[in-house]
């Protein structure tokens, strides 16, 4: 069997002598047109191969083609060793250098016996497919080229191996990231602007998470069922997302709970600010750009947006006063030129919400009462999870984190303590990590614990007794002011 670039190389050689053979005999171009298109069907019967073109991008917001990426990770840990021209990127999401074949190179596989051939192309600005990528870069793709006998076997089955293998050569080479929102106005293109990204490092996982065991065993089981669910998600009909809100005082753990989260299933975390989003339509361009295997965080939700009853009311009462300050032939501005409530509820459970899968979208609040029922409700906020203040239980888990301790004498004054004072497991950990650093001695540490959580009671004790004093001043002074109310009723 012929190699394809010799029979490529063939065919473009006769094609080259027709077309120098036309215009030395001046042959007219309409006849010329309907020759090579009678030439190209008689090509199309003989010639023994058919190509797989693979775009790195696709759709109008030019999201990342998973097949291309998986593809080019299969070649590179497959097939690199038979290319002569081999070039070196640090791939998305990994952590060391992708080495893959270079442009306009050729490797070959096998696959069942049957030979392909996989060549590396890109269009520049010059072709008209460019047209539709932002700032006129260049698309890259592959072409995978086969006998035309092999065809169902290689949509049938190769390109499911290429998907399957290339996802493990992603997997062992995966650094995961965390990502931040720019600015629109700093977006040039689709590809590289609307999100930023760092390396994820943080340590916190469930094991050094203190909280109680029971609610921590809750949350993994269910965090495991959705990691497992996808063929569940599909039988029901529903998007394979899950929506947490984490509510409690501030230090009560949030921001840890969310990296344990992340550490747990091995997500990228996409920290989402919604004040350097515009519009409904930015927020879909971003949503669009992430990725499955993720975590959307909108932190400090309630102080974002603010997205209350009251607050639709008061947003109510305001437009309608600047609808009257519109003159004549001025329109108002629509809903999509801003972001909603009902944009973002869109985003959490709404059409583009099944845009890709697997993922959990989290938000954050010191105050859920704030917020929109229509936000938080169930199926799209799934699981509500209150993170208080630092029980017993809590506490031996920082304890055993930084003390290396799991039983000491002073436990007993300690747990009688935080049954009665509302101290953070923040507080209690950056307790336990500045004594440890200071003295090596476990007793001197927990004895300096002891005395701020006792500091801490006499302080809530001192204000409480402030605001009992102010509650007895404001009520006397309201009864001095009814006296004085009576006494000038009577005078008149």
């Amino acid at each position: 069997m012929a190699e394809p670039w010799a029979a490529t190389s063939a065919i473009g050689t006769f094609i080259v002598l027709l077309i120098t053979m036309a215009r030395n005999l001046n042959i007219p171009f309409p006849l010329m047109d309907l020759f090579m298109t009678f030439f190209r069907k008689v090509l199309s019967v003989v010639y023994p191969y058919e190509q797989i073109t693979i775009n790195d991008y696709r759709g109008e917001y030019m999201q990342r083609d998973e097949l291309y990426t998986t593809a080019e990770a299969y070649l590179s840990s497959v097939c690199t060793s038979r290319a002569r021209k081999l070039k070196a990127e640090l791939g998305k999401g990994c952590d060391r250098p992708l080495v893959t074949i270079d442009d306009n190179e050729e490797v070959t596989d096998t696959f069942r016996g049957t030979k392909v051939w996989w060549y590396s192309r890109k269009r520049t600005s010059n072709s008209s497919v460019i047209s539709f990528y932002p700032g006129n870069e260049e698309c890259k793709y592959y072409c995978l080229t086969f006998h035309k006998g092999h065809r169902q076997l290689v949509e049938g089955e190769y390109l499911n191996h290429i998907l399957k293998e290339g996802r493990a050569a992603l997997l062992c080479n995966r650094q995961r990231k965390l990502f931040t929102n720019n600015p629109s106005s700093s977006w040039y293109n689709y590809r590289s602007s609307v999100w930023s990204h760092v390396a994820f490092e943080h340590p916190a996982t469930f094991d050094t998470l203190a909280m109680d065991p029971e609610k921590k065993a809750a949350i993994i089981d269910d965090l495991v069922t959705f990691r497992e669910g996808k063929e569940y998600y599909q039988k029901i009909g529903k998007a394979w997302k899950r929506g947490y809100l984490l509510y409690g005082p501030p230090g009560t753990g949030k921001s840890s709970m969310i990296s344990a989260i992340a550490n747990f299933l091995e997500y990228d975390v996409y920290d989402l600010e919604l004040t350097a989003v515009k519009t409904n339509t930015e927020l879909r361009k971003i949503f669009i750009e992430t990725t499955g295997k993720s975590i959307i965080v909108i932190e400090d939700i309630d102080c974002t947006l603010e997205l209350t009853n009251k607050r639709k009311e008061k947003k109510k009462e305001k437009d309608d006063k600047e609808k009257e300050k519109l003159l004549p032939g001025q329109e108002e501005k629509d809903d999509n030129s801003k972001l909603t409530l009902s944009g973002l509820l869109n985003f959490i459970d709404g059409l583009w919400s099944a845009c890709g899968g697997e993922r959990i979208i989290i938000f954050t609040t010191n105050h859920p009462e704030k917020l929109d029922e229509a936000l938080i409700r169930r199926g799209r906020m799934d699981m509500h999870i209150e993170l208080s203040y630092c029980t017993f239980e809590a506490f031996k888990v920082l304890a055993k984190n930084y003390l290396e301790v799991e039983q000491h004498e002073l436990f007993r004054i300690i747990r009688t303590l935080l049954a009665e004072v509302n101290i953070t497991p923040a507080d209690v950990a950056e307790g336990l990590l500045r004594k440890k650093s200071r003295n090596n001695d476990v007793r001197a540490c927990l004895d300096n614990l002891i005395i701020e959580i006792q500091a801490k009671k006499q302080a809530d004790e001192e204000a409480e007794k402030e605001k009992d004093k102010s509650k007895a001043e404001s009520s006397t002074q309201k009864a001095l002011d009814l006296d004085d109310d009576k006494a000038d009723d009577i005078k008149k």
